[in-house]
């Protein structure tokens, strides 16, 4: 048993209109394993009478062109349905060679289930300039979306985990796809890093690309405009909620507030600070903003966000209420009054929203410094006990 069989990996190959590089692309992997996958977006060439010469290995073909987001979801679904559990995705134009599947391989036993990418070196002089920048601009938006830096997020030759990677619902359906896929498996608890791999530019007249610059990168753009703030408001907050009813938080905050690594006026104000962050009327960007300032101000980046998370959903019509009082301060003659109770809605508070700014600022202020003091109280007292 080969160790593709072994680990349940199919090699899937997504191809449109590219025979004059399919048949040598086949080729190669079928000297590492038969099995291969291909799926043929519909194709307008002689990719169909190609495919008809390589019977061992298994094809999908429908018409008309859909996308190669949807050849690969399509090559996923085929895949889980014949028993597989990865899919290394490699491209039909003959940049890849087939010698670095066991390069994800060795990866995937290294690190168990992960979507693991073919990084590739980008830095070579025959590398396209464009094409250079494009991976360096991708790169830098999967970080904002996800906080996993990587070398290389638009390379084709990957390892896919199918079973997470089916589940998800996607919204794209072409070459932005590769792209949503890798934000929204992170996003949903797949472990994403790379591997090295090679790569071949052939010359400019030879090369063959259906990547249209103007309405291909017009797509992304607006996906990552999308994903970014889907992160900013749902997901982080999803995940700060998550990480309070796990017991893990709360050790991790006793571990930290008696760590002497840090003194007690750093535990102190980073206790103090995380509270004055979560808060701030900043919502969707207080655990970014806490984090980069914490980072500046060299506090105990731990402490600071699990304390941001006071402005969990069980607290904020606390804080709403509270703010909003609070903001008579400012507002002075123009103050508006809140009740608490059924009648304390967002359309009550809207109708003097400074007043709630204001009055949420007074309160993140008292708060940190009160929040601040008692925990160099108690620091303070601890120490003291057991010097005793």
């Amino acid at each position: 048993m080969d160790r593709f069989e072994k680990l349940g990996i199919v090699v899937l190959i997504p191809t449109f209109n590219n025979a004059t590089t399919l048949p040598a692309v086949l080729e190669d992997v079928l000297t590492h394993t038969t099995q291969i996958l291909v799926v043929n977006d519909g194709s307008t060439d002689d990719t169909e009478n190609i495919l008809e010469r390589f019977p061992q290995i298994k094809a999908i073909t429908y018409k008309p062109n859909k996308g190669k987001g949807i050849a690969i979801q399509t090559g996923f679904a085929a895949a889980k349905e014949m028993g597989y559990a990865y899919a290394i995705t490699l491209d039909s134009d003959g940049q890849h060679d087939a010698q670095d599947l066991y390069k994800l391989i060795d990866k995937l036993e290294e690190t168990g289930p992960a979507l693991i990418m073919g990084a590739r070196n980008m830095d070579q002089d025959h590398i396209p300039g464009k094409s250079n920048f494009g991976n360096r601009f991708s790169n830098f938006w999967f970080w904002v979306n996800t906080g996993i830096s990587l070398p290389d997020t638009q390379s084709g030759y990957r390892l896919y985990p199918i079973d997470p990677c089916t589940k998800i619902h996607y919204f794209t359906s072409r070459f932005e796809f590769e792209v949503e896929v890798m934000v929204r498996a992170a996003w949903s608890g797949v472990r994403v890093t790379s591997t090295p791999v090679s790569v071949y530019y052939p010359p400019a007249d030879e090369r063959i690309t259906h990547f249209r610059p103007v309405p291909d990168f017009a797509r992304i753009s607006v996906l990552n405009t999308f994903l970014v703030f889907t992160r900013f408001l749902y997901i982080l907050p999803r995940n700060l909620i998550q990480a309070l009813f796990r017991k893990e938080t709360y050790v991790d905050l006793k571990n930290e507030l008696i760590n002497p690594t840090n003194s007690i006026g750093v535990r102190s104000a980073s206790v103090g600070f995380g509270v004055f962050m979560g808060i701030l009327p900043i919502w969707g960007f207080q655990m970014m903003a806490a984090l980069a300032l914490a980072i500046i101000f060299r506090l105990n980046k731990a402490l600071v966000l699990i304390s941001s998370n006071i402005s969990i959903p069980p607290m904020m019509p606390v804080l709403i209420y509270l703010s909003y009082h609070l903001g008579k301060i400012w507002a002075g003659d123009n103050a508006q009054s809140i009740t608490f109770d059924d009648a304390m809605t967002m359309n009550s508070i809207q109708k003097n929203v400074l007043q709630y700014v204001f009055g949420s600022i007074i309160l993140a202020l008292i708060s940190g410094g009160l929040f601040s003091l008692i925990t160099w109280s108690w620091l303070t007292i601890r120490s003291k006990i057991i010097e005793q």
